[in-house]
C-alpha cells in the first residue's frame, strides 16, 4: 500500500510540474504579446511612415534567416537532452550547430542586403545589419531554453523574456516621452533597432546565467553527436523553412519589387507583427498537446476525442480573431499605431491588411494543426511536399501581384496559399492523428461564432476614438466570455 502511495505521489508531483511549467510557458506567450503590441504601437509613434516600413522591412527580411537558423535544433535539443545521460555534452554539440547555423544564415542576410542592386543608396542594408542582433542573441538564448523546459523551470524563461521587452518597449517609450514623433532622422531608427539588440542581449544574458545554475552550459565539439542532430533536425528545418517562406517571405518580396515598399510595409508590416502574435495561442497549444497524445496514441489509447477537443479550441481562438481583425479592423489599427496607417479613398491602409488578413490568421490554426500532427506521426513527405506547394503558389502569386497592387496582393495571395495548405493538411493531418468532433460541438461553435459576430458588428459604430475602442474590448470579451460558458466551452480545458 505504501508503494501505491509512494507511486501516486510521484505521479502527482510530476503533473503538477508539467501544469505549473505550461503556465509559465502560457504566462510568458500572453506577457510577450501584450509587451509586443505596446511597442508596435511606441514605433508607429515615434517613426514615420517611411523608417516604419524601414524597421519593419528590417525585421521582416530576417525572419526568413532567423527560422533557416533554428534550422529545428530546439526541438531536436528538447528531444535530445531530456533523454541522454551526457546532457551536458549533448547541449553543448547543438550549441556547437546552432552557432555554425547562426553564422551561415545571418552572414547570407547580411551579404545578400548589401549587394542587392535596388537596396543601394537605401537604409535597408544598415538597418537590416543593426537588426541582425536581435535573431543572434535570440537564437543563442532559445538553445538555452532547452535547459529550463526539461528541468521543468519555464519561470525562469518568464522572468528572461519579459525583462527583454520590458527593457525594449522602457526604452523606446522614452523617446517618445522626450518627444520623439514621427521622427524623419535616422538616427532615431537606428537607436531603435538597437534597443531591440539590447533586449535580446539581455535575454541571452539572463538565460546563460540562470542556466547554468542548472547544469553546465559550455560548447562541445563531437564530430559524432554533429552529424547526428545535423540529420535529426533536417526534417524540421526544411518543414519550418518550407513555412516561412510562404508565410514571411512577402515582406521582402515588396521590398524587392516596389520603388515604394517603405510605405507598402509600413502599413503592411505592422499587421504581421500582430498576426505573428495571434499565431502564438495555436502553436502553444499544439506544442503542449500533440506529444501528450502521440505517446497515448503509441500506446493504444483512443486519442480521437482529445484531439478533437483540440481542434475545436483551435477552431474557436480562430473565430475570435477572425472576427475582430475583420470587422473591427479600423479601431484596432488606430488604437494600435496613428491615424496616418488608416485607409483612405486614395490608397489602402493597414486596416485594409488587417482586414484581409483575417482570413490568413483563421486558416493558420487549421494547417498548424495538421502540420503538427504530420509532423507527430513522421509524415515528412507529405508534409514537405504540401509546404512547397504553398511556397510556388506564393511565390508565383507574389510575383504578379505585389508589383501591380503592392501589399493587398501579397495579402490576396496569403488568403489563397492558406486556403489550399489548409484543405491539404487538414484532411492529410487527419488521415494521420484522427480525431472526432461531435455535431452539437461543431453547432455550439457556429453558435458561437453568429452570436459573437453579431454583437461586435453591433458595437461597431460606436467605437468612434480609441478611448471607445478600449471600452469596447472590455465589453465585448465579457460578452464573449459569457458565450463561451453559457455554450459549455470552459469545459473543454478539463
Amino acid at each position: 500500500m505504501s508503494i501505491v502511495n509512494c507511486y501516486c505521489k510521484i505521479v502527482t508531483m510530476s503533473s503538477r510540474k508539467i501544469a505549473t511549467s505550461t503556465l509559465w510557458q502560457l504566462a510568458s506567450q500572453v506577457a510577450m504579446a501584450a509587451l509586443s503590441i505596446l511597442a508596435v504601437k511606441f514605433v508607429a509613434l515615434g517613426l514615420s511612415k517611411e523608417l516604419a516600413g524601414i524597421y519593419n522591412s528590417s525585421y521582416g527580411f530576417l525572419q526568413l534567416f532567423g527560422i533557416l537558423a533554428d534550422f529545428g535544433l530546439y526541438a531536436v535539443a528538447v528531444k535530445e537532452v531530456s533523454r541522454s545521460d551526457r546532457k551536458e555534452e549533448v547541449l553543448g554539440a547543438i550549441i556547437i550547430l546552432r552557432c555554425i547555423a547562426l553564422a551561415i544564415s545571418l552572414g547570407a542576410a547580411l551579404l545578400f542586403v548589401w549587394l542587392v542592386p535596388v537596396w543601394k543608396g537605401t537604409p535597408l542594408p544598415l538597418s537590416v545589419t543593426i537588426a541582425s542582433l536581435v535573431p543572434f542573441f535570440t537564437l543563442l538564448a532559445g538553445i538555452i531554453r532547452t535547459v529550463f523546459q526539461i528541468n521543468y523551470k519555464m519561470h525562469f524563461v518568464f522572468i528572461a523574456e519579459v525583462s527583454q521587452r520590458v527593457l525594449a518597449v522602457f526604452l523606446i517609450g522614452l523617446f517618445i516621452l522626450f518627444g520623439v514623433r514621427g521622427s524623419h532622422d535616422l538616427q532615431h531608427l537606428h537607436m531603435f533597432l538597437y534597443i531591440g539588440g539590447i533586449g535580446a542581449f539581455l535575454l541571452f544574458f539572463l538565460s546563460l546565467t540562470y542556466g547554468n545554475r542548472l547544469m553546465t552550459i559550455r560548447p562541445h565539439w563531437d564530430s559524432a553527436l554533429l552529424k547526428k542532430y545535423i540529420k535529426a533536425a533536417a526534417p524540421f528545418g526544411i518543414a519550418f523553412l518550407c513555412m516561412a517562406l510562404y508565410r514571411e517571405f512577402d515582406i521582402t518580396l515588396i521590398a524587392l519589387l516596389r520603388d515604394d515598399f517603405e510605405l507598402q510595409n509600413a502599413y503592411y508590416g505592422f499587421v504581421t507583427r500582430i498576426m505573428g502574435m495571434g499565431f502564438l495561442i495555436p502553436t502553444f497549444l499544439l506544442n503542449s498537446t500533440l506529444p501528450i497524445l502521440s505517446e497515448r496514441d503509441l500506446k493504444g489509447e483512443d486519442t480521437k476525442l482529445l484531439l478533437g477537443k483540440t481542434f475545436l479550441i483551435i477552431l474557436i481562438f480562430g473565430s475570435i480573431i477572425l472576427l475582430f481583425s475583420a470587422l473591427w479592423s479600423r479601431p484596432i489599427i488606430q488604437l494600435l499605431t496613428t491615424e496616418a496607417y488608416l485607409s483612405t479613398p486614395a490608397r489602402p491602409g493597414a486596416d485594409t491588411a488587417l482586414r484581409l488578413m483575417s482570413i490568413p490568421m483563421f486558416l493558420n490554426g487549421i494547417i498548424l494543426f495538421g502540420f503538427y500532427s504530420l509532423l507527430t506521426k513522421n509524415r515528412w513527405k507529405k508534409l514537405v511536399l504540401a509546404l512547397l506547394l504553398g511556397v510556388v503558389i506564393s511565390l508565383v502569386m507574389n510575383l504578379i501581384l505585389i508589383p501591380k497592387t503592392g501589399f493587398v496582393g501579397a495579402a490576396q495571395t496569403s488568403i489563397t496559399v492558406h486556403s489550399i495548405l489548409a484543405i491539404i493538411l487538414l484532411f492529410t493531418g487527419a488521415k494521420a492523428m484522427p480525431f472526432r468532433l461531435s455535431q452539437t460541438e461543431i453547432c455550439k461553435w457556429i453558435v458561437f461564432t453568429i452570436l459573437l459576430g453579431g454583437g461586435l458588428w453591433i458595437v461597431r459604430p460606436l467605437l468612434a476614438g480609441e478611448i471607445e475602442t478600449i471600452i469596447g474590448l472590455g465589453v465585448m470579451s465579457t460578452y464573449m466570455l459569457i458565450l463561451m460558458f453559457t455554450l459549455g466551452f470552459n469545459k473543454l480545458i478539463k
